[in-house]
């Protein structure tokens, strides 16, 4: 990254890289801005269903980079290469379930910015009995609800555009 130009830093007599600590911090605030485009990361196991957020999404004329993996250690290897803005979950799927990844994903502070919403046919009292999810969380019950999702995907881009430009 050095050599490519996307951090500041330099090699010693022995051959080490040395990299300035505001280089560093300059790589991960652009990273986190975007360019204003909106990370979104979504964990349903439902084939259909996936192929119905990537063409509702596409519609929407908000700057979006949209992943889609099919379970929650699939997610867990996504978020620990690079923390979306928006992670929008199942809960009930094979192997490491939304519960499990949401867990995992609070107990991290480097995640703690990401925003978690919850799209399941649980009802409240079967979340609760498997849960509880943290407060932070937003529920929505499935069939999915693409009018709301779409009023709280303008909503964090807005906060993220007003957080990126300083106002």
């Amino acid at each position: 990254m050095v050599e490519a130009g996307a951090l500041s830093g330099w090699k010693t007599a022995g051959g080490h890289r040395r990299i300035w600590q505001d280089s560093v911090d300059a790589l991960l605030a652009r990273g986190r801005t975007h360019g204003g485009t909106l990370r979104v990361l979504i964990v349903e196991d439902d084939k259909l269903l996936q192929t119905l957020y990537r063409e509702t999404f596409s519609t929407w004329p908000i700057p979006l980079e949209l992943n889609i993996v099919d379970h929650g250690l699939d997610a867990l290897v996504e978020l620990g290469r690079e923390q979306p803005d928006l992670l929008i979950t199942d809960l009930r799927m094979p192997g490491v379930d939304g519960f499990e990844m949401i867990r995992r994903l609070r107990a991290n502070p480097l995640s703690s910015r990401t925003s978690i919403v919850v799209v399941s046919a649980l009802s409240t009292k079967e979340i609760a009995a498997s849960g509880p999810l943290p407060k932070d969380v937003t529920v929505y019950r499935k069939p999915i609800p693409f009018h709301e999702l779409h009023g709280y995907i303008q909503a964090l881009s807005a906060q993220r555009r007003r957080t990126r430009d300083g106002a």
